[in-house]
């Protein structure tokens, strides 16, 4: 990373052009992040008309939000591992595995909160 010795507004500044390539790289290179982003995009519309109350509209789309936020984390996990080595390595494969878990963690969590909210 360029000029890691800035301060202030700067620094934030440099921190959100950095944002904004972690974005654009896992947009670009991970399909699943891209799928995510579309059922957000599909979703938030629907948690504003169904959600009866503002925070069942927060817990709709919050849980939207942390399917992309685990997934941003496990795509860096991935790209970590696979820098380190791309031979099979119990421990990369454990990395990636535990990824792709909290991945489904976060997507179970999703449905559960959409189920009790629309259902009960």
């Amino acid at each position: 990373m360029a000029n890691q010795n800035a301060k202030g507004i700067q620094r934030l500044i440099n921190a959100c052009f950095f944002s904004v390539a972690g974005f654009k790289a896992t947009w670009i290179h991970e399909e699943a992040f891209r799928q995510e982003v579309i059922l957000f995009v599909l979703t938030t519309p629907l948690a504003i008309w169904l959600g009866q109350t503002p925070i069942e509209k927060l817990l709709l789309i919050g849980s939207m939000v942390l399917v992309m936020l685990v997934e941003l984390l496990n795509s860096a996990v991935e790209a970590v591992v696979d820098r380190v080595g791309l031979e099979h390595h119990e421990l990369s494969g454990r990395a990636k595995d535990i990824g792709s878990a909290a991945v489904m963690m976060s997507l179970a969590w999703a449905a559960t909160t959409w189920t009790v909210i629309l259902f009960f």
